[in-house]
């Protein structure tokens, strides 16, 4: 009897010949989903990616820099001929059959797969905006897949947070928020500033549009299911770096985690509204884009009509939130980002009161004051600091919600998957997040965020920790100061009051 870890890889032998097409395959879970398909199934056929048009770049041009990307380095180095399987077709998520013409959905005759990634990630997104883009756009891919001869697997990426008004999401679509009709008329009709208005009422109880709309998306998806393809939803929890490909750390989108690591690294966010003890479900990209890849594998060998939903979350494995604050505000000292404008440091609380009054007065104050000295000064920036501060105060208002509370995601379709794998496709692929080590994503992430996110150079690295001397000096003497000066004030106050 043969050796099963000497089995044969389950994945790259099922991709291989078949067509794969992408939405959202620009983006950072894309562009990973990409170079994994690329550089793990050698004899892919094809992928076709969606990309927004562009009356001045022609497609051709679009690709030629696409495949220029630095996350494509290593496929570049070792195997450049997957890059000529690539395929970019110019669309539009918000169009009828996404803007495709009928030639163009012909090209698309011989996919057998099809990932959905493509999505408004804005937490506070106007809802005709998300709406456009997280349901009508599904609508139409729906329509291109029914079109679609040979589809044997549709993944839609949905989120793990599509139900969060709950505490425990299991694997299964739950009833839809309001009338897909109804919303869709709504949408259309309402001023821009009347739907503003009424958007936190009608939403409710979901936090904003991109949960209400990717909840209304699953419902749409299970209502429209087709009878000649299955599908399969699949809900991440927070994406974050890689932990191990393409490379570690890798990192290219300014949301969530990675916006709180900018804001503290540059100065300009020192406080946060959170629980501290709470479980951090973060869930590295490579992880979430490789058990992607293995559901379209599985859904493909279900029945047509069917739908399944596969949670994808750390769990019990995950650390809390004072672990990954602990870890990027030491790593943010060590390691510091260019043009920091005060030492790295923040102060969590969950009263909001408390919250509001250190917010004035460790980031609005000092903000509007940096921003004023530097017009006196004369200097110029794209940015301004008070601009800045607006865009951390958005940011993180959006993200309270998701800090202070804790959810239970039930991932037992993705466990049992995993099961089904060969013992060489759990070592091609990173699919277990118990294998990731917390400590060391931390450390990668917050390295990422400084080095392909933000693009800033290793030969800059030494300036930036001569300026960060500067700051730690200035911090702690700013502390020793006011120190005193409350001893100052305390004393003087309470001989008064004796006194008297």
């Amino acid at each position: 009897m043969a050796d099963m870890s000497e089995e044969a890889p389950i994945l790259p032998r099922f991709y291989a010949g078949r067509s794969v097409f992408i939405t959202g395959g620009t983006g950072f879970m894309g562009k990973v989903l990409v170079e994994r398909l690329l550089s793990t199934c050698d004899d892919i056929q094809e992928v076709f990616l969606l990309v927004r048009e562009k009356k001045d770049v022609p497609p051709e041009k679009r690709l030629a820099q696409f495949k220029q990307c630095q996350i494509f380095e290593k496929v570049r180095e070792r195997c450049p001929w997957q890059l000529d399987k690539l395929r970019v077709l110019p669309g539009n998520l918000e169009r009828p059959l996404l803007g495709l013409e009928p030639v163009t959905i012909a090209r698309l005759h011989q996919v057998s797969v099809v990932f959905h990634n493509a999505a408004t990630l804005k937490f506070d997104e106007a809802l005709r905006k998300a709406v456009d883009q997280n349901v009508r756009g599904l609508l139409s891919l729906v329509d291109v897949c029914d079109a679609l001869p040979n589809l044997e697997a549709l993944v839609h990426v949905s989120t793990a947070y599509s139900n969060a008004e709950l505490s425990r999401v299991e694997e299964r679509v739950y009833a839809a928020p309001v009338p897909l009709q109804q919303l869709l008329a709504l949408a259309d009709a309402l001023p821009d500033q009347l739907a503003a208005d009424l958007t936190p009422r009608y939403i409710h109880p979901k936090p904003n549009t991109y949960t209400f709309t990717k909840a209304m998306a699953e419902c749409v998806l299970q209502e429209r299911t087709s009878r000649r393809y299955p599908v399969a939803i699949f809900r991440p929890t927070i994406v974050i770096s890689a932990d191990r490909h393409p490379v570690p750390g890798w990192i290219e989108n300014l949301n969530g985690p990675s916006g709180v690591v900018v804001g503290v690294g540059k100065g300009l966010m020192h406080v946060f509204r959170a629980k501290l003890a709470l479980r951090a479900d973060f869930i590295p990209v490579d992880v979430v884009v490789d058990n992607m890849i293995a559901v379209a594998w599985e859904t493909a060998s279900e029945p047509c009509g069917s739908l399944r939903v596969y949670n994808c979350a750390s769990g019990e494995h995950a650390t809390r939130l004072s672990d990954f604050r602990a870890t990027a505000v030491r790593v943010l000292r060590s390691l510091p980002l260019d043009s920091g404008l005060s030492y790295p440091f923040l102060i969590v609380v969950q009263n909001r009161f408390v919250y509001r009054l250190l917010e004035f007065v460790l980031q609005t104050a000092p903000l509007h004051v940096a921003e004023c000295l530097r017009q006196t000064d004369g200097q110029k920036a794209r940015l301004s600091f008070t601009t800045a501060g607006r865009r951390i105060r958005a940011m993180t208002e959006v993200l309270h919600f998701f800090v202070l509370r804790e959810w239970t995601f039930p991932c037992d379709n993705i466990r049992r998957l995993r099961r089904r794998l060969t013992a060489r496709d759990r070592r091609i692929y990173h699919l277990d997040v118990a294998e990731v080590h917390w400590d060391e994503l931390y450390l990668n992430f917050v390295k990422g965020t400084r080095k392909y996110l933000l693009q800033e150079k290793e030969e800059d690295l030494k300036e930036a920790q001569k300026r960060m001397k500067r700051l730690r000096l200035v911090h702690y003497t700013t502390i020793v100061f006011l120190v005193l000066l409350s001893y100052k004030l305390i004393k003087f106050f309470l001989n008064l009051f004796m006194n008297n």
